[in-house]
């Protein structure tokens, strides 16, 4: 530890920290454009300057080391002239739109303006012009504002490992660009909106929609994956305006992929906000009443073995947790199930299907080894994580897959299930690495689990890890990346079928009556079974419905999901449901009154309890997997995920649907043309 002095205050500091970190560990605020804490030090914008005895001139907070006995300053005159000085060069040529600037209300050199502007310039030259630049359906550019901070060119080349913003030019006729004016090729890209201190680069799709006070700000939890990433809702009315990070070091830090941000006008689109009865073929409308008694005629003459319910890849966990009360308690069912194929999965353990190293553990992993899955488009912000600990560590990155850019580099290996015994029998050079590495971390993705060898190389990785102290009790190396934010929570909950029947009797058309609650990616030939649908959206699972009892969307309803780690997270209310549509619980509630004449919970908080109660009791029901412990001779695949068409929402996104055209566009005929 060092001892400085900041403003005539005594503080110890940890070795490596820059001036700027010690001023505010000292609780002194620097004002800065170009530092960012996640980013590397640029040092352009000079506003952080700061006096430091026996220093001739001010220094430079964010790229001086701090050293022991340091004597800091960050109030002085010398300082706030300085710093004027600063603030005049950069409003010379800025322009004077703050009225209707996007970023206005929350920009960082309008703040500033307001401590270190003056109310009149020394400068009589004209302003100059940049143009604007292309840069993709998401973010929109007002090149003229740029101060040339360039956290954007050090966010895409550090963090989204992609090279593609650059400066050309010097001095005054300096400009920011992507090299070749394309869409940056990042699932992230849109992080650089938020860092731009300017409102240089701002949101294409949110321009000109709202102020920042005039948005209603909800804190809750992204769905679009299993990450579980940690967002800001903005809403006004009704209408959820866009999407933020918000930061959790232990998961996402504070940057968000593409999707999670801008999928979000999905929610006002194809929209069900009515109940629904197919007629001739043809959908009409109906009100509740009606249509809780059309359901309750079907379920009366229909045997309860020969019902099932799916519950979907957005499914909350008290949706979840509701369903299995009904189909246990009301339809005395056995068939509800959270899969959409017969994959492995043992839930006599919870660590058998989270990811177990945790995502904050990466950051400390010499050695990983992707198993079947594409991180990049599966999982985005994890994927982040793994590009960071490459740069950080030099860690050692191995694929069973050829999986294109993940933005850093890998080794390939041969994609079969042969190659994967020959670690299991210490008969690989992969399986000496394991050994003598501090933190491996082996992720199995979703599509290993539908192999025939599936309980093989689970148990066979698990063996070998706990064999070689790789499984204990402070690191465990064994991690299952699954894709849907819904699925660690219906495991927890157990909605699962023993011996995947209810997936098997599907497919060979058993059932008379099947619910789908928000489940759109199962597929199945229907035949005779009456469908019925409760959701939020009119997709594939309403298609084929025969009944439609709309739901609402993540952000119309608080509800709990667990995230890959397994750490439960609350999704807060941020709008309310549109029309007569009703919260997800609420309908299986009334579906549980009309055919029992009693409601399954008193009230939200009396599920929510309920739920928590049953989660902490450790209660396993009997539950068995068809799948054998053998080995059989299979290749390895990767889930074929349509990255902005995984789910209902982004399939109603109008913005998803333009980048899903462009990323087409850009594969079949390598231009944007």
């Amino acid at each position: 530890m060092l001892k400085v002095k900041v403003n005539n205050k005594e503080v110890q500091v940890e070795e490596g920290l820059t001036v700027l970190q010690a001023c505010e560990k000292a609780g002194a605020e620097i004002p800065r454009f170009c530092y960012h804490e996640k980013l590397s030090i640029a040092g352009n914008c000079r506003m952080c300057l700061v006096e430091i005895e026996k220093s001739r001139k001010p220094v430079a907070s964010c790229a001086m080391p701090v050293s022991e006995g340091m004597n800091i300053k960050t109030n002085t005159e010398l300082v706030e002239k300085a710093r004027k000085g600063v603030m005049e060069f950069l409003l010379v040529n800025h322009p004077l739109d703050c009225p209707v600037c996007d970023q206005g209300g929350e920009c960082d050199l309008q703040d500033q303006s307001m401590f270190y502007g003056i109310d009149k310039t020394r400068y009589k030259e004209n302003k100059r012009y940049v143009p604007e630049k292309y840069m993709g359906p998401l973010i929109k550019t007002h090149m003229t504002r740029c101060i040339h901070c360039t956290r954007c060119i050090r966010f895409a080349t550090e963090i989204a490992g992609v090279e593609e913003l650059g400066a050309i030019g010097r001095g005054e006729d300096m400009q920011i660009t992507t090299y070749l004016e394309k869409t940056m090729e990042s699932e992230l890209s849109a992080n650089v909106i938020d860092l731009c201190p300017v409102g240089a680069l701002t949101s294409k799709p949110y321009v000109f929609e709202a102020r920042p006070w005039e948005l209603k700000k909800t804190e809750s939890v992204d769905v679009m994956d299993a990450v579980g990433s940690n967002i800001r809702i903005d809403t006004y009315g009704w209408e959820v305006k866009r999407v933020l990070p918000k930061i959790n070091e232990d998961i996402n830090e504070e940057w968000i992929s593409d999707k999670t941000r801008y999928a979000c006008d999905g929610l006002k689109n194809q929209r069900l906000d009515t109940p629904f009865f197919k007629k001739n073929g043809k959908f009409e409308k109906i009100e509740w009443k009606d249509a809780l008694d059309i359901l309750k005629k079907k379920i009366d003459v229909t045997s309860p073995n020969k019902i099932a319910g799916f519950t979907g890849d957005l499914t909350n966990m008290e949706t979840s947790y509701s369903a299995k009360e009904l189909f246990g308690k009301v339809f005395k069912s056995p068939h509800l199930e959270s899969r959409t194929k017969n994959n492995f999965i043992d839930i006599e353990k919870r660590q058998n299907y989270i990811f177990n190293s945790k995502i904050k553990g990466i950051d400390k992993s010499d050695l990983i080894i992707l198993i079947g899955t594409n991180p990049r488009y599966e999982a985005t912000m994890l994927n982040a994580r793994i590009r960071k600990t490459y740069k950080k560590n030099k860690s050692k990155i191995y694929s069973f897959n050829n999986l294109g850019d993940l933005t850093y580099p890998y080794e390939i290996l041969n994609n079969s299930t042969s190659e994967i015994k020959k670690i299991f029998e210490n008969n690989h050079k992969i399986s000496k690495e394991i050994v003598n590495a501090k933190y491996p971390i082996i992720i199995l993705g979703h599509e290993i689990l539908n192999l025939q060898s599936a309980k093989f190389i689970f148990e066979g990785f698990q063996s070998f890890l706990k064999d070689n102290n790789k499984i204990n009790e402070n690191w465990n190396s064994l991690n299952i990346l699954n894709l849907n934010a819904s699925s660690v929570g219906s495991y927890d909950l157990q909605v699962l079928s023993n011996n995947n029947d209810t997936l098997h009797k599907l497919k060979s058309n058993f059932f008379d009556v099947i619910f789908l609650f928000g489940q759109d990616d199962l597929i199945f030939n229907k035949k005779n079974e009456f469908v019925i649908y409760i959701g939020s959206h009119g997709d594939r699972g309403a298609e084929i419905a025969d009944l439609i009892l709309p739901g609402a969307a993540f952000t119309e309803q608080d509800g709990h999901y667990t995230n890959l780690d397994g750490e439960l997270q609350m999704a807060f209310k941020a709008s309310y449901p549109p029309g007569k549509a009703k919260e997800d619980w609420q309908i299986i509630n009334s579906i549980s009154q009309i055919m029992s004449e009693k409601n399954l919970f008193d009230n939200k908080k009396d599920l929510i309890n309920s739920m928590i109660s049953y989660l902490n009791s450790n209660k396993k029901n009997s539950f068995s997997s068809l799948f054998k412990k053998e080995f059989v001779d299979e290749k390895i695949s990767v889930y074929p995920i349509d990255y902005y068409y995984s789910n209902v929402i982004a399939r109603s996104s109008k913005t998803m649907m333009e980048c899903r055209n462009l990323r087409k566009r850009v594969n079949k005929t390598g231009t944007e043309g």
